[in-house]
């Protein structure tokens, strides 16, 4: 039998059920529109500061890791070629010889002066090239262990104050700036002096010969974990070595900056005579890709002399 307030009981049932039915439809189109707003793309929602922090961060990774491998592709380009470099070097001046002498001998030259001349000039690139030989031996010497070096603890900070002594009026007198930073703690690395200060020295030579506008800055940083003192030289990325393909076919070419009235070796050879010389130092040479973080990664390069670090 079905009294009233079994009807009643009902009744509200019926409504509840209409009610939590609302409810829900009211609940669900909410988050659809909400999923809905945040789906849909708007050029003019503005980026969180953390997202735009993380790509400019990438994107300097990027070029980081570009730069890092076109260094150690001309390195091992250098490297590979550099018998062949090395006859490319010597083989102008003495193209410029035999040229010379063919003047003389083809009694080309119009009167006695002007072939005394020609005879001067062969002279004068004949010492040249044999200062370039010599150079060239001498670095020889030094890998093979025919030459020995004098192995002494020197004090960083009067190396390098003895090194911007010796080249700071190189770039004064082009107008470039350069600065050394010393360290401020007094860290003794184990070197041969004159030949460590000839590396130094060779490296500013290079890059002030090689830049028309920037700055140079040296700086050196102590490793407590292997031992090591870093020498960081900061020159404008012109100033770095290029490689350039060596042609072992042709005999008219010449390696770029050694004419015959420029009797000289190129960047790429000086770079790695002294890389040679610190390896022998037990210390190493090598081009390195500019801290990203700082504002001057996209013009600078680095050159990273690593040298052992006397232990007490």
């Amino acid at each position: 039998m079905i009294t009233v307030k079994n009807l009643i009981f009902a009744e509200c049932m019926n409504w509840s059920n209409w009610v939590d039915l609302g409810a829900g439809l009211l609940l669900g189109l909410g988050i659809s529109r909400l999923l809905a707003r945040r789906n849909r793309p708007s050029n003019s929602s503005p980026v969180l500061p953390t997202e735009t922090q993380d790509v400019v961060k990438l994107q300097q990774q990027i070029k980081h890791t570009q730069l890092a491998y076109e260094m150690a592709r001309e390195m091992s380009q250098f490297k590979a070629g550099y018998l062949a470099r090395t006859t490319h070097v010597l083989r102008s001046p003495i193209n410029g010889l035999i040229g010379l002498q063919q003047l003389i001998l083809a009694n080309l030259c119009e009167d006695p002066e002007e072939e005394r001349e020609f005879i001067k000039q062969a002279h004068d690139r004949t010492l040249k090239l044999l200062n370039l030989i010599d150079e060239i031996l001498t670095v020889a010497r030094l890998e093979h262990g025919t030459n020995k070096l004098d192995m002494q603890p020197r004090s960083l900070t009067e190396l390098l104050q003895e090194v911007y002594d010796l080249t700071y009026m190189l770039a004064e007198n082009r107008n470039f700036p350069f600065k050394v930073s010393l360290p401020e703690s007094d860290w003794k690395v184990v070197v041969d002096s004159r030949w460590i200060k000839q590396v130094l020295i060779n490296l500013i030579e290079t890059a002030i010969a090689q830049i028309e506008e920037g700055s140079i800055y040296i700086s050196a940083q102590a490793s407590s974990t292997d031992n090591l003192v870093y020498i960081w030289l900061d020159v404008p990325k012109e100033a770095i070595l290029h490689s350039e393909p060596i042609d072992l076919i042709s005999s008219n070419n010449q390696v770029a900056g050694n004419d015959e009235n420029n009797i000289n070796f190129d960047p790429g050879m000086k770079f790695l005579l002294n890389q040679t010389i610190l390896e022998v130092m037990k210390g190493n040479l090598e081009i390195v890709p500019f801290p990203p973080t700082t504002e001057q990664a996209e013009y600078m390069a680095r050159l990273q002399i690593t040298i052992p670090q006397l232990i007490s």
